[in-house]
């Protein structure tokens, strides 16, 4: 069984060494992993809540995803896709909103920080503070939510954030009476590094202390390097390895034997801009080919919206169902699935008839069922089985499995049902997406009966 993983990138800068040790290439390597389902985004409507430079937050959008095309993300193998083309997420976090207290938005650290700043300074307490700060935690929750992710990778900072998650999902919970929402968890990597910057603090565009990633070509990435600040040990003194951001830096880069011949050149009195220059030829070594992929992408930028708008389908495959449900839950079912469902001449149910299942055997003899609602439609083909007995277990499975539960993959005119990663069955064909969304309808009701009945 695989876990889904899922990581927001906001779209406020460009990336930095210290992203791509930090969160892009172990992103990239977990997403390697046959049991990982990664899900990885554009976070552009976090991105709004700092910046209102439109110039800058389009320029970020490119570049971070051409960055971590670049860097090796196979869109094939994962979800990858930007936050604002997913319409269910504000949908969501709007559903959350009116499940979440006051209270509990009070305590969010970022709020408060801001503020004890306001405090301080001896300001009105909420002086410059927008509601989209405030909410922060709920769109965050929203994008977590929306995708039934099981573990967020975050620093002990964000930690808070994924508890608020958690506490939002378990109350629509119960405040609907089912497990609508998996309940995430804080995946926190402890030796994940963490780079100095120049000024030997946390590389943090905070500080303006980054050194680039792709920005400025190796001649920029040679001449930054060279700026990283250094004591006053002369050529021929020995350095201290342990307090020195260049040894950490190279060895976020070096393989074990290529770490200890650098600490012996600066336990042996390497002189700083020897070393600096080892440095350098270090990360290039690295940097230099997905440099060309990136400049490769970013004089493609098609390419990177179809590679985008592809992620974005796969992702809106699995939220437009989850977002039908609570709908449902809600009261704000469409009227158009009621009336396909108990208006239609000929299609109303008889009092206490129930879906049910046809069992039929192909003519290559391979066995299969459909689904029928009470109404006599169908709403589900299954695949074939070669054993009857595992076509009857997929049956028995479905009596009990409800539409809270059901996995449905949408299709351009049609779903697919999910159970343990595979596909099980599928619908028919309809005419346009309104008729297929009221399918959908009428398929999680029959689904909710078969559990009600079983």
């Amino acid at each position: 069984m695989q876990t889904r993983v899922l990581t927001g990138i906001t779209t406020t800068g460009t990336p930095h060494l210290g992203n791509y040790v930090g969160a892009i290439r172990p992103a990239v390597e977990a997403s390697r992993r046959d049991d990982v389902d990664a899900f990885y985004f554009m976070a552009d409507y976090h991105a709004l809540i700092k910046s209102d430079d439109a110039a800058r937050i389009e320029r970020s959008r490119l570049e971070i995803a051409a960055t971590w095309l670049a860097a090796g993300l196979d869109p094939a193998r994962v979800t990858f896709y930007r936050q604002s083309d997913i319409p269910e997420i504000p949908e969501l976090t709007w559903f959350l909103t009116c499940v979440a207290s006051k209270g509990m938005l009070n305590r969010a650290h970022a709020y408060k920080a801001a503020v004890e700043r306001n405090t301080e300074a001896g300001e009105d307490a909420d002086a410059g503070i927008t509601a989209g700060l405030y909410m922060y935690p709920v769109l965050m929750a929203a994008d977590i939510l929306a995708f039934d992710a099981h573990q967020v990778p975050v620093g002990r900072d964000q930690i808070q954030h994924i508890e608020m998650a958690r506490d939002l999902g378990q109350r629509f919970n119960h405040i609907h009476g089912r497990e609508f929402f998996v309940l995430p968890e804080a995946l926190i990597e402890e030796q994940v590094a963490t780079l100095p910057g120049l000024d030997g603090r946390k590389m943090s565009k905070s500080y303006d202390n980054t050194i680039s990633l792709f920005a400025g070509g190796s001649r920029q990435l040679r001449e930054t390097i060279m700026r990283i600040v250094t004591d006053s040990r002369l050529p021929g003194e020995p350095k201290d390895p342990d307090n020195c951001a260049l040894f950490i830096i190279f060895q976020a880069f070096a393989d074990e034997a290529e770490t200890a011949a650098f600490r012996r050149a600066l336990l042996d009195g390497i002189g700083w801009g020897e070393a600096k220059q080892l440095l350098y030829e270090r990360i290039e070594r690295d940097v230099a080919p997905m440099r060309e992929r990136y400049e490769g992408f970013m004089a493609d930028p098609a390419a990177i919206e179809a590679i985008l708008q592809q992620g974005a389908q796969k992702a809106r495959a699995i939220a437009t169902p989850k977002i039908a449900a609570l709908r449902e839950a809600l009261g704000l079912r469409s009227a158009g699935a009621l009336t396909s469902m108990f208006s239609q001449p000929g299609t109303t149910p008889k009092q206490g008839k129930m879906p049910r299942f046809a069992s039929f055997r192909d003519a290559d003899g391979k066995f299969r069922f459909r689904l029928f609602s009470a109404a006599g439609e169908e709403l589900l083909l299954s695949v074939p089985f070669a054993d009857p007995k595992a076509a009857g277990a997929l049956q028995k499975r479905l009596k009990t499995l409800g539409a809270t539960a059901a996995v449905l993959q949408l299709r351009p005119l049609g779903m697919t049902l999910e159970l343990d990663g595979a596909a099980v069955a599928s619908t028919p064909d309809y005419g346009d997406e309104p008729t297929r969304d009221n399918a959908l309808a009428q398929l999680r009701e029959a689904l909710d009966q078969l559990a009600a009945q079983d």
